[in-house]
């Protein structure tokens, strides 16, 4: 039985919370649990505040060797995601913290404030050599807690006294807060910007993506990196087939005229409890929709709502998921946005000064 917030939580993506896999014992409120001092609220609906929880992790860079993921190492300073996408692939990374993949992913969110000092001693190892390192590897480095926080900016700091390349990306407009950082990185060919737009459509987004900057806000910033001479393109992501994937040409195009080099698309995903959070959202949002878009969602995975099979979760199978390949194959050539980015550049790399102030010989 999924766990139906009694009112609508404003400002939220999530409109249940499913139980938790790895619990056996479920609590299910039958109350809206509200706060006064939350700026969410609605005539029908209740408050949740986001809670910003200390992350003891004790290592920052993680690395991967999935052969779909175009990246070897990462960095991610938030665990959960404010920005509440109902859509969100890492929801189910919540349940592994004893939480729900549901409003606790957005509304709970886990810090790691030691984040650039494990950087920067990280960096400092011997071991390490300089490979490119993505942010926002799983959740939002420009989420909007990064506002106050500020990790992100510290983050690039470390990053850009070592030389360090890195590649972002984010569906908020505020990482424009580090153009400084981002433009003099640039200069030295270590960074490069990727904004993910799902929508053009305004009220669509605020819905599917209530805390993320609006699409024209976003299509700013692309216009922004590129006139401070930062590499940029835009994710397509998620395709949402008989939701947004009508709006795959009109989007490149946008995303070309504000100086877009480049783009790529990944087709939605579903594991887990992501499934049940999105069709419920259908069901809250777009009701009428809800029938033909899950039914074009098993036509891209077989009949099945999500597959995981490495080279299949990206991209989809079956006629309707290549299809929607070609599209945009299509259309990326026609706005002139089939090229790459130019490569970082790893052989600038120098290790980071250590706390204790000590510089490297070699």
């Amino acid at each position: 039985m999924n766990a139906r917030q009694p009112d609508r939580a404003v400002g939220r993506g999530a409109t249940v919370s499913p139980p938790n896999r790895f619990e056996s014992v479920r609590i299910e409120s039958t109350e809206a649990q509200s706060d006064p001092t939350s700026e969410d609220i609605g005539a029908t609906g209740h408050r949740v505040t986001t809670q910003l929880l200390a992350d003891r992790a004790t290592t920052i860079i993680r690395a991967n060797t999935s052969p779909d993921i175009p990246f070897r190492h990462s960095i991610n300073p938030y665990r959960g995601c404010e920005h509440g996408c109902a859509y969100c692939y890492a929801r189910p990374t919540h349940e592994t913290l004893g939480m729900n993949a549901g409003i606790d992913f957005e509304a709970k969110i886990l810090v790691k404030h030691d984040a650039p000092r494990m950087l920067r001693r990280e960096l400092a190892r011997a071991s390490w050599l300089g490979q490119p390192i993505a942010m926002s590897g799983v959740t939002d480095c420009y989420q909007p807690c990064e506002r106050e926080l500020r990790l992100t900016r510290q983050l690039l700091e470390v990053m850009h006294e070592a030389r360090q390349p890195v590649s972002i990306v984010t569906k908020n407009a505020l990482l424009l807060r580090d153009l400084d950082l981002l433009a003099s990185m640039a200069r030295n060919r270590l960074v490069r910007v990727m904004l993910s737009i799902t929508s053009l459509d305004a009220e669509l987004t605020r819905q599917l993506e209530p805390r993320t900057s609006a699409p024209a806000a976003r299509l700013r910033a692309v216009r922004a990196l590129r006139a401070a001479g930062v590499p940029v393109g835009v994710l397509v992501a998620p395709v949402i087939p008989g939701l947004t994937d009508h709006a795959m040409a009109s989007i490149l195009e946008a995303a070309a005229d504000a100086g877009a080099r480049t783009a790529g698309y990944q087709l939605l995903r579903l594991p887990g409890a992501v499934a049940t959070i999105f069709l419920d959202w259908l069901t809250v949002n777009r009701p009428a929709a809800r029938r033909r878009v899950e039914q074009r969602i098993r036509a891209t995975r077989n009949g099945r709502l999500d597959d995981a099979r490495c080279g299949c979760r990206m991209r989809g199978t079956a006629a309707y998921a290549d299809g929607l390949e070609s599209a945009f194959r299509v259309f990326a050539k026609k706005f002139g946005l089939d090229r790459s980015l130019p490569p970082l550049d790893e052989s600038q790399f120098r290790r980071p000064r250590v706390p204790a102030g000590q510089m490297y010989l070699f």
